[in-house]
């Protein structure tokens, strides 16, 4: 084993003791608090606000104290995922990650604080404190604890994929080949604020679900509608095939535009950014468009009806290289 692959070894070691140390810890509060305070919560306990802010509906405390469970399924997901792959050594997943622990685990944490904190010393599940303001600190809490998680994933190696080498200028294809190029792009920091947006979503649903005022499920349909939105329009897939042109949108590869390479005239490369076509994502009129996912090196399709369509992806000129010797051997 070379230094760096030491090194790295080290490096993941401690990011798994790390993780794994707050994953107990949250698991421990989320059973230790209720316990704790066993003998001062009425069984059942408020579990459930109204629109007024006051209790409508109870749970039994082994249940309560059973939501810790919750906690270990998300916990337990993205530990297993970081020690059986490579997350640890991707900073981008390894952010994604922490970020994750951290939101999950204080929004788990605030809303067991704020049920416990109603319920505190009441005979009855029905004399449990109002709430309302309460969910707006436990979101804003567990968003700062997202926001240090992923401060914390920065620190560490940084995994790249190899840059594929120079690009022919010209493709000869022979007899039997079956050629297929395919390229990806993404944008980084859009599809972080549309995960942010879900993850916002999720907490109002989750508030609202445990009892908090339901007219936070419009926030949550709202956020999730736009965040939904945002993840489909900060990815994208192109796929040249014998056969094909074919855009895949999103994260999903949904929906799908495939075009006939006979319905293509040629294709190049050209630099393009986001102030040369009026911003990012979809841009242009009909019959040129520039798909903007990222400023850079674009690959540029002409259809033979006149249209052209710009793709921000990577490798573009391979991709191009692979087009017109396609086309020129339909013709």
């Amino acid at each position: 084993m070379n230094d760096s692959s030491a090194r790295d070894a080290v490096f993941r070691s401690r990011f798994l003791l790390a993780t794994g140390a707050w994953a107990v810890l949250v698991a421990a509060v989320l059973v230790a608090v209720p316990l704790g305070f066993e003998s001062r919560l009425p069984d059942p306990l408020a579990a459930h606000w109204g629109p007024s802010g006051e209790p409508d509906g109870s749970m039994p405390f082994a249940v309560f104290v059973l939501t810790a469970l919750l906690w270990v399924l998300v916990a337990g997901a993205g530990l297993g995922a970081t020690a059986a792959g490579r997350v640890a050594m991707r900073r981008a997943a390894r952010r994604g990650l922490t970020a994750a622990l951290g939101w999950s685990g204080v929004l788990l944490i605030g809303l067991q604080a704020t049920t416990v904190a109603a319920n505190l010393d009441r005979r009855r599940w029905e004399d449990a404190a109002s709430l309302g303001w309460q969910a707006v600190v436990v979101i804003f809490a567990a968003f700062a604890a997202g926001g240090l998680g992923w401060l914390a994933g920065r620190p560490g190696p940084d995994e790249r994929p190899v840059a594929a080498g120079p690009a022919p200028e010209s493709l000869v294809l022979n007899q039997g080949e079956r050629p297929v190029w395919v390229s990806a792009a993404a944008s980084p920091v859009g599809t972080g604020v549309a995960l942010a947006l879900l993850a916002a979503a999720v907490s109002l649903a989750v508030c609202a679900l445990v009892g908090l005022p339901p007219q936070l499920w419009i926030g949550a349909a709202l956020l999730a509608l736009v965040g939904l939105s945002g993840l489909w329009l900060t990815s994208i897939r192109v796929k040249v095939s014998p056969e094909a042109f074919t855009v895949s949108y999103g994260p999903l590869r949904w929906p799908t535009r495939s075009v006939p390479i006979g319905g293509l005239d040629r294709a190049w490369t050209e630099e393009r950014h986001p102030a040369d076509v009026g911003g990012w994502g979809y841009r242009g009129l009909p019959g040129r468009t520039t798909i903007m996912i990222r400023g850079g090196e674009c690959l540029v399709v002409r259809y033979t009806s006149g249209g052209e369509l710009g793709i921000s992806v990577d490798d573009a000129a391979r991709g191009a290289a692979l087009i017109n010797a396609l086309v020129a051997g339909k013709n």
